[in-house]
C-alpha cells in the first residue's frame, strides 16, 4: 500500500481497458467513493462497482484484475466503512468461473479478439495473489467482516 489510499490508481490505463459498462474510465471514482464517501454512498459505490467488474456477481470483466489490488488495499483501511461489501466482491472474484465453464464446453470462446477466460483468470490470480491479508482480516475485526474474509478463505482454498 502506498503512503496515502489509492495513491497508485491513476497509474493504471482506465480509458484502455473495459468493464461492463464499456470504459473503465469511471472506476477511480467509484473507489474513491468507497475510499472517502459516507457509509451510504461507499456502499452504493461498492454496488456500482461489482456491476461493472464482477457483473451478478460472477462474471468477471478485462478490468478486475487491475481493480482488485485497490480492493485489497480498501478492505484493510479501518476508516472504509463497508470493508465487509468489499471483501465479498473480493469471494466473487475468486469464485467466477463462468467463461472457463463456458469455454470448457465451446472452445471456440479462447478465440474471440476479447479473451474472457484470460480476464476470469487473471481476475481470480489477482486475488489470490494477496491472499495472506485474509487472516489479518479475519482476526480482530467486526463479525461481519471476519465472516465475509472466512468465506473468501474458502473461495480461494485456504
Amino acid at each position: 500500500m502506498g503512503a496515502e489510499p489509492l495513491s497508485t490508481v491513476g497509474d493504471v490505463p482506465w480509458h484502455e481497458i473495459k468493464d461492463s459498462t464499456g470504459s473503465a474510465e469511471g472506476i477511480p471514482l467509484l473507489l474513491r467513493a468507497i475510499a472517502w464517501g459516507a457509509p451510504e454512498a461507499a456502499r452504493g459505490a461498492v454496488g456500482q462497482l461489482r456491476d461493472r467488474i464482477c457483473q451478478y456477481g460472477f462474471v468477471v470483466e478485462q478490468a478486475t484484475a487491475a481493480t482488485v489490488p485497490f480492493l485489497w488495499e480498501l478492505a484493510q483501511l479501518p476508516g472504509v466503512t463497508c470493508r465487509a461489501q468489499i471483501i465479498e466482491l473480493l469471494g466473487g472474484i475468486a469464485a467466477a468461473r463462468q467463461w472457463e465453464d463456458t469455454a470448457a464446453v465451446y472452445p471456440k470462446l479462447l478465440n474471440h479478439r476479447e479473451n474472457h477466460v484470460v480476464w476470469e483468470r487473471e481476475a481470480r490470480e489477482a486475488v489470490r495473489s494477496r491472499r495472506g491479508l485474509i487472516r489479518q482480516l479475519a482476526v480482530g475485526e467486526s463479525a461481519e467482516i471476519a465472516k465475509a474474509a472466512r468465506e473468501l478463505a474458502r473461495a480461494i482454498g485456504e
